[in-house]
């Protein structure tokens, strides 16, 4: 009975062979040869940047990964990365999608996940030009101010009545609160609004959910059936996140349309692109704007939230290295109050805390990926001073960026 089990599945194998796995283009750069169906999949481990990280030292700077069905090529040195994202940036400008992302509604209108195209390039423009420039962050600045100070006297309550303080949900309320001010000039997360809880809720639900591997994404033939249910189970967080944004959107609609053109205008976010909205002619509209905002928000909370409470679990683990911050901020700032963002500008120890805890524990290890649009010659690495061997990874502080798609050269 075995054998012929055993058989079966031999025969099954051969069968979906062509389908499971596509026949690979040649010439392709070196990398492993991974395990028949799977690829390299089980090689990239818990930890997938560290992983591809050995991989490069022994691969060189752009290798070749067979992940399932899906071919990839992993750039990890600035100098390939700068050949291949900026002088050939608008062959590499389409994304690579991962199939859970498609649950959302109205993908084609995000920031991260769209191709290169003019309705993109549109959306990048509002948001570099009228959202984040240095003259609008400034307007806003007292809101960030204020949600400061009230987590430092949300702190100071909490020590006062002996109680301790989550770090990772306190920097995660307030990292929305800051998102939320700059966007809506409101709390989302504060007690006496009813989403708050809920709010942080979907958050976390979708982080999670985009963040586990899916067997659509390595074996793009069994997309439509959804085998792992990640689609089914975080479509209804993003319906409910969009249907929040909608009931914000129809206040500021009510205040405005209440309210003079100038006086009803807070100078939110919110405002510039409901003034885009409103332009003639312009592609945008109430249901390309909410995916935009659900990116900011995705993109501003948890990975802000992360860092924070990573460098409090790093510091509280190194006394040493939490007494000279201590001894810096207390020589730069003193008691003065408030305290300002300038400020930062003056704590060289504290940013290098900052960019350290960015290297240990990357919030986002890997960039988004990239598909190629066509095929293009081969990217052509000079080794600094001509002292790298072949296979050595220059530049190992550079992010590796996959860039996906069987059509690779």
């Amino acid at each position: 009975m075995e054998l012929y089990l055993i058989l079966f599945l031999i025969s099954l194998l051969l069968f979906l062979k062509p389908f499971l796995l596509p026949s690979r283009p040649k010439n392709l750069p070196p990398g492993p040869a991974g395990l028949p169906l799977l690829g390299s999949l089980i090689q990239l481990g818990a930890r997938p940047h560290e992983s591809l990280f050995n991989m490069a030292r022994r691969y060189g700077p752009v290798m070749t990964l067979h992940l399932g069905s899906v071919t990839n090529i992993v750039i990890s040195s600035p100098e390939a990365a700068q050949e291949t994202l900026q002088k050939h940036d608008e062959n590499f400008s389409d994304r690579a999608v991962p199939d859970v992302i498609t649950a959302q509604p109205n993908p084609e209108f995000t920031l991260a996940w769209v191709p290169g195209d003019q309705q993109w390039r549109a959306r990048r423009r509002v948001c570099s030009t009228q959202m984040f420039t240095a003259r609008r962050l400034d307007a806003l600045q007292h809101l960030r101010h204020q949600k400061v100070h009230q987590l430092i006297d949300h702190i100071k309550n909490c020590c006062a009545l002996g109680k301790e303080v989550d770090i990772g949900q306190l920097a995660f309320a307030t990292t929305l609160n800051l998102m939320s001010s700059t966007m809506f000039s409101i709390d989302i997360v504060d007690p006496e609004f009813q989403t708050a809880q809920e709010f942080k809720d979907l958050v976390w639900r979708i982080m999670e959910d985009a963040g586990k591997p899916n067997l659509s994404d390595y074996f793009p033939v069994i997309r439509r059936f959804d085998l792992l249910g990640l689609k089914r189970h975080i479509r209804p967080s993003y319906v409910r996140l969009h249907e929040i944004f909608d009931g914000i959107i129809d206040k500021r609609l009510e205040e405005r349309a209440a309210g003079s053109s100038t006086s009803s205008k807070r100078g939110d976010f919110l405002d510039v692109l409901l003034d885009q909205c409103e332009e003639e002619g312009s592609d945008f509209n109430r249901q390309s704007i909410k995916p935009m905002i659900l990116d900011l928000f995705i993109a501003g909370s948890d990975t802000y939230a992360l860092t924070t409470e990573w460098a409090m679990a790093e510091l509280l683990h190194n006394p040493s290295l939490l007494q000279n911050s201590r001894n810096e901020l207390v020589t730069v700032i003193g008691t003065k109050w408030p305290i300002q963002e300038l400020d930062t500008h003056h704590l060289p120890y504290l940013q290098a805390i900052v960019v350290e805890t960015l290297h240990l524990h990357p919030a986002a290890p890997l960039l988004l990926p990239y598909r190629f649009k066509k095929q293009c010659g081969s990217v052509r690495l000079r080794h600094p001073k001509g002292h790298a061997s072949p296979g050595e990874c220059v530049g190992h502080r550079a992010r590796p960026k996959l860039l996906g798609g069987p059509d690779v050269v």
